[in-house]
């Protein structure tokens, strides 16, 4: 087994940056190809095909998917929640451009650190990670006055976006205190996927998404990128970093994500880049800066 590294190398964040960097493009191609196809429709593609790909690759590598280990609620749960944030994100960028939705999402790490504690005491958050919660609750805050002068159309996107990042945080804290962290990496993002594909093509019916199938160029390659790099193999690599190098230096580097999309909503959507919104995304990564940090102690105490 390899052992865990107490620094990110070089490789380490290299991957990190790619990561990011697919991440904050993948809204904007996601916003781009909804003319194409209807947001519930798009987005069942995409889950269908990174299931069938996680299935292939857990068949090749020998990993277990199906044996039964108790793990069957919380990850149906876990996936139940994946697919509402799924949901929430492609359902909002209908109404809000890509960069607004992506400051929202990635809120979801204050409402781990506000929710976590409730199960594990040892994780109470402290005067500093306070500050940071306050800072995040005072930079969506902001940033959702916009979204009110903006109209009620702009508005609901934004809410979406705010909906998708506490769904995300809601699906870490079950991973958290329900032991899923402790199923292979390949086992927890079947539960994800695999439930959000069941569910989609329902959804898309539901809402009367009409489903065609023919794709031009554009959409292929963008389902493709969707599907293959973002939902298989930028996930797997960011458990494969979770799983080898410290979590709380691997987190920080997600709040490279908004600010690629904010560039590529801004070079390809030629979304507009307000000072609201760039005041809430330095205040959004300041927030997680001050949530990360661990506060010295003078004496080893007993972790959870």
């Amino acid at each position: 087994m390899t052992e865990r590294k107490t620094q990110l190398d070089a490789i380490a964040v290299v991957i990190l940056m790619a990561c990011c960097l697919l991440w904050g493009l993948q809204q904007v191609l996601i916003k781009a190809t909804i003319a194409e196809l209807p947001p519930m429709f798009q987005a069942s593609l995409r889950l269908i095909g990174a299931t069938l790909l996680l299935l292939l690759w857990c068949w090749w590598r020998g990993i277990a998917l199906f044996e039964p280990d108790g793990s069957l609620p919380a990850g149906l749960l876990a996936g139940a929640l994946f697919g509402a944030e799924f949901a929430c994100i492609y359902l909002g960028l209908q109404s809000t451009s890509a960069s607004r939705l992506t400051v929202f999402l990635y809120t979801s790490p204050f409402w781990v650190a506000a929710l976590v504690p409730l199960w594990i005491k040892s994780e109470t958050l402290r005067g500093v990670q306070w500050l940071g919660l306050l800072a995040a609750f005072m930079a969506v805050s902001f940033a959702l006055q916009e979204g009110f002068t903006a109209g009620a159309y702009s508005l609901r996107g934004d809410l979406l976006g705010v909906a998708a990042g506490l769904f995300w945080g809601l699906t870490t804290v079950v991973i958290r205190v329900s032991g899923l962290a402790r199923i292979s990496a390949e086992k927890l993002l079947f539960y994800q996927v695999a439930v959000s594909a069941a569910a989609f093509p329902l959804l898309s019916l539901a809402l009367g998404e009409v489903w065609t199938w023919q794709f031009s160029a554009f959409a292929i390659a963008s389902l493709t990128v969707q599907t293959v790099v973002g939902a298989f193999i930028s996930y797997l690599a960011w458990m494969w970093l979770l799983g080898h190098y410290p979590a709380t230096k691997v987190s920080v580097f997600v709040f490279f994500t908004p600010l690629f999309a904010l560039l590529f909503g801004a070079l390809w959507l030629k979304e507009s880049v307000t000072p609201g919104l760039l005041v809430a995304l330095v205040t959004v990564a300041a927030g997680i800066v001050l949530m990360n940090r661990r506060p010295a102690t003078r004496e080893a105490k007993p972790t959870s």
